[in-house]
């Protein structure tokens, strides 16, 4: 596929013909998952843009929580190349695409959907019968090159530089789960787990009217982000002492972000107010157990919240945007580390050592 590109202060005229000279792309970079704690680089056709759709050329890519399962063997490597909070610059788009054009900045909202089921049509298109999620079932943006429907790119502000706006869809999972919880003005909120998610639901409680936000975090560098997020925070060896504040000031909403086989929904319970709500964010590697009698007595509400939506007035993406580029400073310090696509090997060891102090690993292509 032929990229233009002007140069200078020419403007683009269209995905082909654009002021300045035309570049050939025959091949592009890519990475996938080989094995277990494998990933390779290879070199895969260029690809094409679509008729509602284009290509976008990748400028930085986190590596999820999700994504370290599949590194760690708890879930099967894709077979696609992954990766899913992506930000870049639209390349070339294909016939029919009317909101974008060569040069504009974007996030990409990483879900492929029908459009047409009841779901969608409501705006829930995160439970549409048909849903696939780049990264996982189609090509993600561990690459140089990306292509993608119309619908899945959401314009980027200038003040918003590639890495804090690749934090757009770790971004939106926050908003939608403080929007399906519930979270309103003077809500006292607990964020069990300090990655990237916990931190993220801290900005996305406070715009939403908490009062106070208290988070759990493991390591020392995820306790001092959180605290400079304007968190109350609590270590490992703080658990009498957060359960003895949550029994004096009690718990409107908690929000569980840290998945895989914690023992956290039974510590939600455990803190939550009674007629309080749960959130689950986290992605378990399997079933896990909460005391139903408690869950009854204390009328408490669990509620699972999947990836993000759109309320009818504006996608949770549209919001995380937003509240990106208000805290931009303060998001910027989720960002420790920042690799080339060709070491992104390292790159996922680093995510995967927390003795690293590593929060969010980003790939830049």
């Amino acid at each position: 596929m032929r990229h233009g590109r002007a140069q200078g202060s020419g403007a683009c005229l269209g995905p082909i013909d654009c002021s300045g000279s035309l570049w050939l792309v025959a091949a592009v970079l890519a990475a996938y998952c080989v094995a277990p704690g494998q990933m390779e680089v290879h070199e895969v056709p260029d690809p094409q843009p679509e008729a509602g759709g284009a290509v976008v050329r990748v400028r930085d890519c986190g590596i999820c929580g999700s994504d370290l399962h599949f590194y760690h063997g708890s879930l099967p490597c894709p077979a696609v190349c992954p990766g899913h909070e992506i930000s870049g610059e639209v390349a070339a788009v294909g016939p029919g695409v009317k909101t974008v054009r060569p040069g504009d900045r974007v996030a990409i909202e990483p879900l492929l959907i029908c459009g047409e089921c009841p779901a969608c049509r409501a705006g829930n298109y995160q439970i549409c019968r048909n849903y696939l999620l780049i990264g996982t079932q189609a090509d993600g943006g561990f690459a140089e090159y990306i292509r993608v429907p119309e619908r899945a790119l959401f314009p980027l502000p200038a003040e918003l530089d590639w890495p804090v706006a690749a934090l757009t869809e770790p971004t939106a999972v926050a908003v939608h789960g403080a929007r399906l919880a519930g979270v309103r003005l003077g809500d006292r909120v607990a964020v069990l787990g300090a990655g990237t998610i916990g931190l993220l639901s801290v900005l996305a409680a406070r715009a939403a009217g908490a009062s106070e936000v208290l988070v759990t975090a493991r390591h020392p560098h995820q306790r001092a982000a959180a605290e400079s997020f304007g968190a109350r925070a609590y270590g490992d060896s703080d658990h009498d002492a957060l359960s003895s504040y949550a029994i004096e000031n009690p718990i409107d909403v908690v929000v569980e972000s840290v998945g895989g086989t914690a023992d956290t929904l039974s510590q939600a319970l455990f803190l939550v107010r009674p007629g309080g709500t749960i959130c689950v964010l986290g992605v378990f590697a399997g079933p896990v157990s909460i005391h139903g009698l408690v869950l009854v007595m204390k009328e408490a509400r669990l509620v699972g919240s999947l990836t993000y939506g759109r309320t009818e007035a504006r996608a949770d993406f549209e919001v995380a945007i937003e509240l990106l580029r208000q805290h931009r400073q303060e998001a910027a310090r989720i960002i420790t580390h920042r690799y080339p696509l060709r070491q992104i090997d390292e790159a996922f060891r680093t995510a995967s050592d927390k003795k690293r102090a590593s929060i969010k690993v980003t790939v830049e292509p």
